[in-house]
């Protein structure tokens, strides 16, 4: 417990430090006595960007994190029931047919894309209701094949759309938080907010799914409910995040992973060490790729390019450290 807590403590101060510099750099160093255009860059534009990029990297990390303790199994993401694929089909309709217009501060790209999710959340949770109960296998193979549907109607969308929707299609399907701003992070924290706090108080059930669901039962708990919540809260996050950043992939693979060589695999601890790591994290490549653009003086690289490129190789020498099989 003592390497636990100052494990955490050592994760605060680094988020604390993070959110207090990241916004200082990018193409141009600004300082924090910044005056005038600089002062109005600082604070209007890359304070509500650091802040998005932590809010989202929390979620997606959180999301990962219950995934891999509801599956048993490390290389699960926040992505593998399908809501990043039914987001990108919302977002890909809603550009296919050229709309424009925004409702309190959500760009209609955004809200097409979080009711692209909430189809994919339905759609897995009645198949898998229809085959009846509420098991993990089932619930895995509806999310796989729900994902594999959406992407092939993505691929039939952008075959059937000129080269101008075709780009902006594939440009939000990277993940960006160039966009970012107030009334996004204000739209973030309300999922952040429910999710979080339903699978904070979720970890002594999540310590038992660890083990086994069998365990879970005799232990008293109710698996089918406490299924549907980690599925539901972890669905609503990233289709949040999703909807508003766009998919952004591997935060939620590697940060609860590295989490649990740090901190161990309690969940007490674990959950908040997941929320301020992956916060971190996504911050920290964003900030990188604000860096980058300003030394190649080009366009600003997405941020999921550079969390797939250091996901990429991790996911495989994690599957190649893992001793045992891969179970559903």
């Amino acid at each position: 417990m003592k390497r636990s807590l100052i494990s955490l403590g050592a994760l605060l101060v680094l988020a604390l430090a993070t959110l207090l510099l990241s916004p200082l750099f990018g193409m141009e160093f600004i300082p924090l006595n910044a005056t005038g255009q600089e002062k109005e860059i600082l604070f209007g534009i890359r304070m509500p960007r650091v802040f998005c990029a932590f809010s989202a990297g929390a979620m997606l990390a959180l999301s990962g994190m219950s995934f891999q303790a509801l599956f048993r199994n490390p290389l699960a993401t926040p992505f593998t029931l399908g809501v990043s694929s039914g987001a990108a089909l919302g977002a890909a309709i809603f550009i296919r047919f050229g709309l424009a217009f925004s409702i309190l501060g959500m760009s209609g790209t955004s809200m097409a894309a979080f009711v692209g999710a909430l189809l994919s959340i339905l759609l897995v949770y009645g198949l898998t209701k229809l085959k009846g109960g509420f098991s993990t296998p089932t619930l895995l193979l509806s999310g796989i094949a729900i994902s594999f549907f959406f992407s092939s109607l993505i691929l039939f969308i952008q075959y059937i759309s000129g080269l101008t929707h075709s780009f902006r299609i594939v440009h939000w399907m990277m993940g960006t938080l160039s966009t970012a701003d107030f009334p996004k992070l204000w739209n973030l924290l309300p999922f952040l907010g429910v999710g979080g706090l339903l699978l904070a108080f979720l970890h002594r059930e999540m310590n038992l799914f660890m083990v086994g669901e069998d365990i879970a039962i005799s232990r008293g708990v109710n698996t089918g409910l406490v299924k549907k919540l980690i599925f539901l809260a972890a669905s609503l996050m990233v289709g949040g995040v999703v909807a508003i950043c766009g998919p952004i992939g591997f935060v939620g693979m590697m940060s609860p992973h590295i989490c649990r060589l740090l901190i161990g695999a309690d969940h007490r601890f674990l959950t908040p060490a997941t929320f301020l790591f992956g916060g971190i994290f996504l911050t920290l490549c964003d900030t990188l790729t604000r860096v980058l653009s300003g030394w190649s003086g080009g366009a600003e690289l997405p941020v999921g390019v550079l969390t797939a490129l250091l996901g990429g190789p991790f996911f495989i020498l994690l599957l190649l450290n893992r001793k045992g099989g891969l179970d559903l």
